[in-house]
């Protein structure tokens, strides 16, 4: 490839995914679209970057330039296709084990003041959340950015240092994740959606300013790290596909 600017398609196939932008603590909510925060922590995790290393925060100030589309692919059942639903799981961690008890003691949750096992009354205290999950989606990922970056992502999709998944461990990818990396954003374009105008799908698109979106979303990552995770907005725009007959 001759030209400065790649194309890097990604493929999102999986039973469950969830893109969190406004999680925290005990509702972990999920978007209707990959967050560029969810697929900034998948490049990460593919490339081996501790959370909060230097290498990492080298990473995520060349990623923050690289501009993303998200597109939703239709998936098709036995006779039509399939709706994407939100699946709501009533999630407990760290209940019904015994803190006294050494064989026990690493199942509880701890507190992050003081790193001792949340309990009450001698007894473990559980964590109560509601976790959102998208079932029966289907995702292609378009990356436009400098070629040598993200030549460097296509290459630790194809042998990534640590596991990939879908926003959280549960969402594994039953699809290679990696579609190919081109210098034209029409040949990229294909490889996740085929022969088919882009005009028929939904998608959001990642735009240059202000006024071209409608909506900013707080998923650019500045930092991972477990103390000081840190978020910048992102202006968006999120297009209809045409009805398909």
């Amino acid at each position: 490839m001759s030209s400065d600017k790649g194309f890097l398609a990604l493929r999102l196939e999986g039973p469950l995914q969830s893109w969190g932008f406004d999680s925290q603590y005990n509702r972990r909510n999920t978007g209707l679209m990959p967050t560029k925060s969810a697929i900034a922590g998948i490049c990460c995790a593919a490339l081996g970057l501790p959370r909060g290393s230097d290498k990492e925060q080298d990473f995520l100030s060349s990623f923050r330039i690289v501009r993303m589309t998200a597109i939703a692919i239709p998936r098709s059942g036995a006779k039509k296709e399939l709706p994407v639903r939100r699946l709501q799981d009533y999630h407990t961690v760290g209940g019904g084990y015994n803190p006294n008890d050494p064989a026990e003691r690493g199942c509880i949750t701890v507190s992050a003041g003081d790193g001792k096992p949340r309990q009450k009354g001698g007894q473990a205290l559980a964590v109560l959340t509601h976790r959102q999950y998208l079932t029966d989606a289907s995702f292609g990922v378009l990356l436009e950015g400098k070629l040598s970056l993200l030549e460097q992502i296509a290459d630790a999709f194809i042998d990534p240092v640590w596991g990939i998944w879908f926003g959280r461990k549960t969402c594994i990818p039953t699809a290679p994740v990696f579609a190919g990396l081109k210098n034209n954003r029409d040949e990229a374009l294909r490889l996740i959606i085929g022969e088919e105008p882009l005009e028929m799908f939904s998608r959001q698109e990642e735009v240059e300013n202000f006024a071209e979106g409608r909506d900013s979303l707080p998923d650019t990552p500045v930092s991972f790290a477990t103390e000081r995770r840190l978020f910048s907005p992102r202006r968006v725009r999120t297009l209809q596909g045409t009805v398909r007959l």
